[in-house]
């Protein structure tokens, strides 16, 4: 065996979706090999500093009552000063100056939503020159926007829902362009913000007095909202992983969302245990549907310039299979539906971890092997 990678488990941050990455590193930290890997988990506060986290599990569990939180303990991680090092460091807040942490490896960003998967983080790691696990800056961007996901879907030829882009200006000088929306899009339709995820400021709009309350949650998250086609059909996901240098991306089985006493899937039934919705690993689906599916999960995949990972969402209607988002970082939590879908097609959440990190490595033309 070599030395051991040092991973930075980077997690929190100022979006909506905090705790979701808190426990999605809560996860992560209980799975990852310890043989193979010295972690330091750095965390985010909602205020946007970097903190040294403790390296304990169920630090970050997720439960209904309390949601895990990055909370300010004084300390500050730094980053390294130039491409030329590796090095993290933290001073501890009580005047005793900083100390290191020892020279990075790799950098894994679990993080949810605006300020950390939409290329911002991604950035700053470009300009550090650190290596890390998932999309670069574009790919992380144009997931994040719901808007011009589709729009980059639909000159890739890729199915998506029709959807209309209102802004926040739109609303509140016009506001009769998102009634217009509704009237050329048919009810019900979805309203939900362009850049935010887990299903936060989303709603169903099933009769027009409906719109106003719709449009105030979503805005209250983005100055730009979705209002998207309502589709009747199966809700199913799928997990891709991209291969190592030379090797194509890769496609999971397929997981079905099963609604049921809920008017979709939203971030208390995905997060919070709420009741109505069944997550079903693998999918009914015929040979040649998987095949279809997965072809065009890649394809969405290379549309954006994905790196990584990623978990592509679809409906499969009467007319065939729609789009309907691409999550750049998914929810990693064990119980995800990305790690359900890959434990499915034959890894366990450790591998899983291990072929992210392979795989990040590998594209940047530094294979480590550990064992």
């Amino acid at each position: 065996m070599t030395h051991k990678l040092t991973v930075a488990l980077l997690f929190g941050g100022r979006s909506s979706e905090h705790s979701i990455s808190c426990a999605t590193a809560g996860g992560v930290l209980a799975a990852i090999d310890r043989e193979r890997y010295n972690v330091i988990p750095i965390g985010i506060t909602r205020d946007g500093a970097f903190v040294l986290e403790e390296d304990d599990p169920a630090r970050f569990a997720l439960n209904a009552t309390e949601l895990p939180e990055v909370f300010d303990n004084g300390s500050r991680v730094r980053w390294p000063e130039s491409t030329l090092s590796r090095q993290l460091t933290v001073s501890d807040g009580a005047g005793l100056g900083s100390r290191s942490l020892g020279n990075v490896d790799l950098v894994f960003p679990i993080l949810h939503g605006p300020f950390g998967e939409d290329g911002t983080v991604q950035g700053l790691l470009e300009l550090t020159g650190l290596p890390y696990v998932g999309s670069g800056v574009l790919a992380s961007a144009l997931g994040m926007d719901k808007h011009f996901t589709k729009t980059v879907f639909q000159q890739a030829s890729l199915p998506v829902a029709p959807w209309r882009t209102i802004t926040a200006d739109d609303w509140a000088e016009a506001p009769g362009m998102a009634h217009a929306a509704i009237e050329e899009l048919g009810l019900p339709v979805f309203v939900k913000p362009a850049r935010a995820g887990s299903s936060v400021g989303v709603s169903k709009v099933s009769t027009r007095d409906q719109l106003p309350e719709a449009m105030r949650v979503a805005l209250a998250e983005d100055d730009k909202v979705l209002i998207e086609a309502g589709l009747v059909g199966r809700e199913l996901e799928i997990a891709v992983l991209q291969g190592r240098s030379g090797e194509p991306a890769r496609a999971s089985v397929a997981g079905e969302v099963l609604v049921s006493g809920r008017d979709f899937y939203d971030f208390a039934a995905k997060y919070l245990g709420a009741p109505g919705i069944d997550l079903v690993c693998p999918a009914d689906l015929s040979p040649t549907e998987l095949a279809e599916m997965q072809r065009l999960a890649i394809r969405a995949f290379e549309a954006i310039d994905g790196a990584g990972l990623a978990r592509v969402d679809f409906f499969h209607t009467g007319d065939g299979w729609v789009i309907n988002e691409i999550n750049t970082m998914p929810g990693f939590t064990p119980i995800s539906m990305f790690p359900s879908c890959w434990l499915a097609s034959g890894y366990t959440y450790p591998q899983l971890i291990d072929e992210l990190i392979e795989v990040a490595l590998s594209r940047r033309g530094k294979t480590v092997r550990t064992a």
